[in-house]
């Protein structure tokens, strides 16, 4: 291939991502003033946790009883969890005292039921209804996490539909998909394990330290001196860790941008010869994360040791000063390895305590994401009585007056009106944000106007339900979206019922039954991974199939042979011929010899129509439309 070649074809690529990059983005940000994203969160700290934690106590509803249940369970199991040293402290005494006679009568010492049988087995059931109730707070707090995860994700899902265009417009996919899914798994996980241990190791702590008092005031002032220096040691580590967390968060989030960025555009990237800068930008933010993330594992791991470290050392000096007492008659033997086991009760929870804490706020700064997706302002309704087009539909449309903008002080159109008839043929023309897709983003009601009117038929669009208003059109975009799934139903998704003689008669009439054929399953081919499977022409032929099935009233094309070759685009034009016939259509449109038999052609600048009229008349005209047609016949 020639470097003039390469180049022209490298050329027609960028175009055709410029051209889908505006498709995905009707905004047109420009000349229209949509919303810019918004900015990235930077802490895991929530703003106001009190509101958060009864605001989200309020969704549970119906699931608080499964919560009443797993705090009576941890009451139980705090109580037979404290309980257990105390009574090991009697066991052991007992047994002790036993020995020691048997010993000095000179006799085996055996246990039997009257010499701590009966002790042992009392001490295995205070054990075993711990775990009994371990096990079920432990399901319960499951079953409640889940569900309420559950309620959140149908709350999400049912809010994305009634949310405007206007608010995807204005958050990145990642953000939204991120707030849909990791927030809501990281808010059933903290549930499950961080709020249950917290739970566990509030009541832990003030059991093991009550019974510890209880035992020797002296041993546990000592452990309480311990255990502060430990907290405020844990403290002052866990808010490093914050800070750090959160840095490594942003790094991942550059890095994802990055790979998904070089894999969605490697064929330009290719084209141009950036790999070396991809690669390059790619490794860069691995190792900016690669160090952050070796920051925060080293903050992260490092309390576990120093804290460990500090309770044993207070362990040495709790077994010296208890072998005092011990020696002097002050503590049993019993009690002194209860004591011990007081200590480890409440020191391990302790030292997870600030970790727990922040994983606590992460989640509540996760819920408070997800409730700002449900506090966003949501579309108009549709009207308790809607009005209804009279059967079979003409097509009729008409602008009156149309204001729209995306911003209220920064007004797109001001002025628009116009009528396409039933059966004709009315083409869009303009500089790339002109408002070609934003004229019809307002006629399929993606975007609600600020004033006049829109009718079909003589009613009132605004007066209809969306749905309604919908089904009478079928769009073919420029950027080809197909589902996952096999190509027949790809070609059946805007028709069900439709029946496999139908699909195979639209294909044909699409031009696109030769190329299934020769596909190793035909029809029940499986399209996946945004179907790479097939090149960018065969999907957009696809989606031409797709509306031909559907048999609208009115079409929208938006440079729908784009993707295609000249021999193909002429039987697809054809093709579109007869469809059209009849039916009124919309035809977005670059190249202006695709149009030149248009019934009526708009032409737009800056939101506004500044033409209309036929081919042959604009051209007379001598106007903006005469100097686009002349500049690309030059």
């Amino acid at each position: 291939m020639t470097i003039e070649k390469t180049k022209q074809t490298a050329a027609e690529l960028q175009d055709m991502q410029d051209d889908a990059i505006k498709q995905l983005d009707p905004t047109e940000p420009d000349p229209s003033g949509a919303p810019d994203p918004e900015p990235e969160q930077e802490l895991e700290v929530p703003r106001d946790p009190a509101a958060t934690l009864v605001r989200l106590w309020s969704v549970s509803v119906g699931e608080h009883w499964r919560f009443v249940v797993v705090l009576a369970c941890i009451v139980c199991y705090t109580f037979a969890h404290i309980a257990a040293p105390a009574y090991s402290a009697h066991v052991i005494d007992l047994l002790w005292g036993n020995i020691q006679e048997a010993f000095a009568r000179g006799e085996a010492f055996t246990i039997g039921w009257d010499t701590g049988g009966r002790e042992l087995l009392i001490f295995v059931g205070i054990w075993t209804v711990a775990w009994v109730f371990y096990t079920i707070q432990n399901f319960t707090m499951a079953s409640f996490a889940e569900r309420l995860n559950l309620k959140l994700r149908r709350l999400i899902a049912e809010k994305l539909n009634r949310l405007p265009l206007k608010y995807y417009d204005a958050h990145k996919p990642g953000d939204i998909m991120s707030r849909a899914t990791n927030d809501l798994d990281k808010v059933s996980e903290v549930l499950q394990r961080g709020l249950l241990s917290m739970l566990i190791a509030i009541g832990s702590v003030i059991g093991a330290s009550i019974m510890m008092v209880r035992l020797n005031v002296v041993l546990a002032l000592v452990f309480f001196a311990f255990a502060a220096a430990s907290v405020v040691m844990t403290r002052f580590v866990a808010k490093k860790t914050l800070v750090l967390a959160a840095e490594q968060q942003r790094a991942v989030g550059v890095l994802t941008g990055h790979v998904e960025e070089a894999y969605s555009g490697r064929i330009v990237i290719k084209a141009f010869n950036q790999e070396h800068e991809s690669s390059k930008r790619i490794h860069e933010a691995t190792q900016r994360l690669a160090d952050t993330m070796r920051k925060t594992d080293f903050v992260t791991n490092v309390v576990a040791p120093m804290v460990r470290c500090l309770v044993r050392f207070a362990q040495v000096v709790l077994a010296l000063l208890g072998t005092g007492f011990l020696m002097r008659g002050q503590l049993t033997v019993g009690t002194l390895q209860a004591f011990f086991q007081y200590v480890n009760t409440a020191a391990e929870p302790l030292t997870q305590f600030s970790l727990t804490m922040n994983q606590l706020q992460s989640a509540l700064a996760a819920v408070e994401r997800v409730f700002g997706i449900l506090d966003e302002p949501e579309i108009e309704p549709d009207p308790a009585e809607p009005a209804e087009v009279a059967r079979p539909v003409r097509g009729r449309i008409a602008f009156e007056h149309v204001r729209f903008g995306y911003d209220p002080e920064r007004p797109l159109m001001k002025d628009v009106s116009f009528v396409a008839e039933p059966g004709q043929k009315v083409a869009i023309v303009g500089a790339t944000g002109a408002g070609k897709t934003t004229l019809i983003n307002l006629l399929m009601r993606f975007y609600e106007i600020d004033g006049g009117r829109i009718t079909l038929d003589g009613v009132d669009t605004h007066a209809m339900t969306r749905a309604d208003l919908r089904r009478n059109f079928g769009m073919v975009l420029q950027d080809a979206w197909l589902r996952e799934g096999t190509i027949a139903e790809n070609i059946a998704y805007g028709c069900d019922g439709a029946t496999r003689d139908e699909v195979v008669q639209a294909a044909k009439t699409a031009q696109v039954d030769f190329f299934v054929r020769t596909m190793p399953r035909g029809y029940e081919t499986e399209l996946a991974n945004d179907a790479e499977n097939i090149s960018q022409g065969q999907r957009q032929l696809l989606t031409i199939a797709r509306v031909l099935l559907a048999n609208p009233a009115i079409l929208i094309l938006d440079e729908a042979t784009s993707s295609v070759d000249t021999r193909t685009e002429k039987a697809i034009v054809t093709a579109m011929e007869r469809l059209t016939q009849g039916r009124t259509s919309f035809v977005i449109a670059h190249r202006l010899s695709t149009i030149v038999d248009s019934d009526l052609i708009l032409v737009m600048d800056h939101g506004t129509i500044i033409e209309q009229g036929t081919h042959d008349e604009l051209l007379a005209a001598g106007g903006a439309y005469a100097s686009l047609y002349n500049s690309q016949f030059a």
